[in-house]
């Protein structure tokens, strides 16, 4: 393939075969790190880029913020050559610049891009020929060519001739210790063939298996489809709850019901709204941009709109609790159970248990936490509590007016949660039914 290359793009293609490659990854979050983490595993040379000078400290001080990426793994890494950093004009001496930055919704639930373009406006100044540039924060369909591509040709630097532009969306599951970052199939597509063959040259040194398509429109749109496919089957599990609430019919009953069918049926279960920084957000993404079409994405917008009301569910169920009880929400003391957007992990990104907290303490309640995995409330753009978590004991359940199951960790002692809870209302069906201080949302 080599003969085929401009001299810039044919020297990178030199680098990564010899496995000289200097990786550059922007974002040391819950997509970034692990990427890092596994392209110094397997023996290059990474720089990690982020505008959080304590994530840096911390890194580089062989600490690590990530529950699941134990500090072992940072100082392995670091015998590597890992280094974090938050001088952007390091960006010219790395050879690939992976973003992976986060890319949330505005107040009117539009996409932004501020963490793309800033990153990519931040390295541009120090850019080169010879270097290849992946993206792989989810966002709309065009993005890549759209977006990064003028930015790069206005600093002379051309896709195909001398530079490479790919997009490969990062498929991280959290909490699954089944699939790592290199077990992960991983989409890729480039805006010229040499893109991608110099992209799925870079990948394969970390990943097992790489899916190539056409475009980055393609793989752009591959990753909004997995992440809306999951949102709309949420939210029809999530309204299928309401209704069978109303019927007094466990929806979690009926689910591993109709599980046992061996064909047709893929099990979603209901909770209390969606979280992480994936699914509550994507659908959004391709329903901004499909009004350019002049498409209106009903079926996507309802989902979201079903999702989204779902923490407001889960307070109109305590207070309905609490009023059966002789108690007002206002006034009351609530515990709950679960900041992470999911079991057994500390990421809290989107959580619906945050959102939870606010329109409880918004009614006048007195709102606490527990979860294992987050100590401390972290830092939220939008939401901010001064608190820690609680250390269950019986007495200290007692305590409390109501407790509300938001996530089910595997932590939890369920058994000593019953036992001494006044009451608990569960929002992922853990406590089953049958008991009277149990409440299912």
């Amino acid at each position: 393939m080599s003969s085929t290359l401009s001299p810039e793009l044919s020297a990178l293609q030199t680098k990564i075969d010899a496995r000289t490659a200097h990786i550059g990854i922007y974002g040391l979050g819950y997509v970034g790190l692990p990427l890092a983490l596994r392209f110094a595993e397997v023996g290059l040379k990474v720089t990690g880029f982020d505008i959080d000078s304590a994530k840096v400290q911390q890194l580089n001080a062989g600490e690590s913020y990530i529950e699941r990426l134990q500090p072992a793994v940072i100082q392995r890494a670091q015998s590597h050559g890992f280094e974090a950093t938050t001088d952007f004009s390091l960006s010219k001496e790395v050879d690939a610049i992976i973003i992976c930055v986060p890319t949330p919704l505005n107040r009117y639930r539009e996409p932004d891009l501020s963490y793309i373009i800033a990153t990519i406006e931040s390295a541009l100044p120090h850019m080169r020929a010879g270097q290849l540039v992946s993206l792989e924060s989810t966002t709309w369909p065009g993005t890549t060519e759209e977006v990064l591509a003028p930015r790069l040709r206005a600093r002379g630097l051309v896709p195909g001739e001398n530079c490479a532009l790919v997009f490969s969306p990062e498929r991280e599951d959290p909490g699954n210790p089944r699939y790592g970052t290199k077990d992960i199939p991983k989409v890729i597509g480039g805006c010229t063939p040499s893109c991608l063959a110099l992209g799925k040259a870079l990948y394969q040194r970390a990943i097992q298996t790489l899916v190539p398509v056409s475009s980055p429109r393609v793989a752009e749109m591959t990753k909004l489809l997995e992440n809306i496919h999951r949102a709309v089957n949420i939210g029809l599990v999530n309204e299928m709850k309401i209704v069978a609430d109303k019927m007094g019919i466990s929806i979690h009953e009926v689910i591993e019901a109709a599980a046992t069918k061996p064909f047709g049926f893929v099990p979603y279960k209901p909770g209390p709204g969606l979280g992480g920084h994936c699914i509550p957000i994507d659908p959004f993404y391709l329903t901004w941009k499909a009004r350019e079409y002049g498409i209106n994405t009903r079926f996507i917008e309802l989902a979201g709109e079903i999702n989204h009301y779902m923490p407001q569910w889960v307070v109109g169920k305590v207070m309905d609790a609490l009023n059966e009880r002789g108690k007002a929400l206002r006034g009351s003391h609530i515990l709950v159970m679960g900041l992470a957007y999911k079991k057994n992990i500390d990421d809290t990104r989107e959580s619906p248990a945050v959102e939870i907290m606010d329109l409880l303490q918004d009614k006048g309640a007195e709102v606490a936490y527990s979860d294992p995995h987050v100590p401390k409330f972290p830092r939220k753009r939008n939401y901010h509590f001064d608190l820690q978590s609680v250390a269950l004991t019986p007495a200290r359940i007692a305590s409390y007016d109501c407790l509300v199951l938001a996530t089910d960790h595997d932590g939890f002692d369920y058994q000593q949660l019953v036992q001494h809870a006044r009451l608990v209302v569960d929002t992922r069906g853990r406590l089953g039914v049958g008991r009277a201080n149990v409440v299912a949302a």
